[in-house]
């Protein structure tokens, strides 16, 4: 089912996308992953993704939000993308979990070849929390929370959904 939001952004509602789960998780760290592509059949590997977290013992997913088709930001010339939110627990600290996302990312054909380029996934950590306190972290390579998250419809329109 799709629901069209303005005339450039529409929302997608499939099988996993929003998903909650019905079970609890004692899991350490609550965190809120951005995801999105543009390259190929998103949709199939969001889908994919979500399966392989879903199935990862490290990790628990506690809900995702609906996807969003929206127009690419900084280099404009290429598809629009599609992106979604998903909550999920783990045991791992941010860094640790930051390099299973790459993993992940990489896994999935990712190819870092300039800033905002064309990607079949994109992976980012939004937010994390420890119990019910937000952590906040500013590194080389992590932002938490991530940066300009608020200023970026790809992540507050997916999240009021939540």
């Amino acid at each position: 089912m799709k629901k069209q939001l303005s005339k450039s952004s529409v929302l997608y509602f499939t099988n996993n996308f929003p998903y909650k789960s019905i079970k609890t998780s004692t899991k350490t760290y609550t965190v809120t992953l951005g995801i999105g592509g543009n390259i190929g059949n998103v949709k199939q590997r969001f889908d994919k993704l979500f399966l392989a977290l879903q199935n990862d013992c490290r990790f628990h997913i506690i809900k995702t939000s609906p996807l969003l088709k929206n127009p690419p930001f900084g280099y404009l010339e290429q598809n629009d993308f599609l992106n979604g939110l998903i909550v999920l627990k783990t045991n791992l600290s941010p860094m640790p979990f930051l390099r299973q996302m790459q993993r992940y990312e990489n896994r999935f054909g990712r190819l870092r070849s300039f800033k905002d380029a064309p990607r079949t996934l994109d992976i980012d950590i939004i937010f994390v929390s420890q119990k019910s306190e937000k952590l906040k972290m500013r590194s080389e390579k992590l932002t938490i929370p991530h940066l300009d998250w608020e200023n970026r419809k790809s992540v507050t329109i997916p999240l009021s959904y939540l």
